[in-house]
């Protein structure tokens, strides 16, 4: 629903990455959107590397803004979310990164900046549920994180530790390409004990655990096709290849049947819905509890934090609102 606060008394604040974005001409469409729109005059939070968006975001609410608007690629997303958190403002996104993961799976704009910021001042509130996840260290310390999108270990959260962050920046998404070819070398399992809401305490052998908030990645990947942003649950992945083939045959059954295939009516008709096998298994859950049998790094929302001895993940429903086209 649109926000019902007069105008003239709304203001926003825009969190930006200064290296993710063209800050002038942020500057300068965001002030003729919020004039246009009736609005006050817009703050800016400039985030740091040693804060990627929490402080400044908490800053903004507590000048009281109404509105937060992220500049910046995935890694700024989840900061700005985690902050606003239990706040009641809204979020808007303002796609600058390599995967802008989140704007993919609300089908928002993602190279029109003009667009979406347009978007910000006169759309309307989408409420989407939120991934809260308590992370143990070695040493029995433990820390609190949100995800919009996913947390991962084995492959992901590996292949996340082995990007080339200058490569990326140059080369965008297939910088990836060399770091999945260095973490498929890795032949370590995950050793764990997990229990999926209320039931029994379960031991796995895996090489890849996934929880996903929402399921699709670039270059077409639909991940988990069944994962919706908004439905109150958060959808498990499993992968558990044989070796080489068993990577080819995961690869196409996700790259090819769910992100190419499952995308059509008469596709979805012709290969139905996804069977569970020893390789790739799905399942939904509300909350989630695992414990390693060693530190294993853990990925958030596609970037690294590091490694876990355990994790406790949970769904909160319809906790975010996040700004989408009237």
């Amino acid at each position: 629903m649109p926000d019902a606060t007069p105008a003239a008394t709304r203001v926003a604040a825009v969190v930006y990455n200064p290296i993710k974005v063209d800050v002038d001409l942020l500057k300068t469409i965001v002030a003729t959107e919020s004039s246009a729109a009736g609005w006050g005059e817009s703050l800016f939070f400039e985030t740091t590397v040693e804060d990627v968006g929490q402080e400044a975001t908490k800053e903004a609410l507590a000048a009281g803004v109404d509105l937060v608007l992220a500049a910046g690629g995935d890694g700024t997303v989840r900061a700005v979310t985690e902050a606003l958190r239990g706040s009641g403002v809204t979020l808007a996104l303002l796609p600058s990164g390599t995967g802008n993961l989140l704007a993919r799976n609300l089908d928002l704009t993602l190279n029109d900046l003009e667009h979406s910021v347009h978007t910000a001042f006169t759309g309307t509130n989408r409420p989407i549920d939120l991934g809260v996840i308590d992370i143990e260290r070695q040493g029995g310390t433990r820390d609190r994180h949100v995800f919009v999108v996913m947390a991962g270990m084995g492959i992901d959260a590996k292949m996340i530790q082995n990007t080339d962050d200058d490569l990326k920046a140059k080369a965008g998404w297939a910088a990836y390409v060399r770091a999945i070819v260095t973490s498929l070398r890795d032949p370590n399992e995950l050793h764990l004990r997990f229990r999926k809401d209320d039931g029994p305490v379960v031991r796995e052998k895996a090489n890849t655990l996934i929880i996903g908030n929402c399921g699709s990645l670039p270059a077409n990947i639909l991940l988990m096709p069944d994962a919706v942003v908004d439905d109150g649950s958060l959808d498990l992945l499993v992968m558990r290849p044989g070796g080489v083939l068993g990577w080819l045959r995961i690869w196409t059954k996700v790259a090819w049947v769910n992100g190419v295939v499952r995308r059509t009516k008469l596709g979805r008709t012709l290969v139905g819905e996804h069977r569970n096998d020893h390789e790739l298994e799905y399942s939904t859950v509300k909350k989630f509890t695992a414990r390693l049998s060693r530190p294993e790094e853990i990925e958030l929302d596609g970037d690294a934090f590091g490694r876990a001895t355990a994790f406790n993940a949970w769904v909160e429903p319809s906790a975010l609102d996040v700004r989408v086209p009237a």
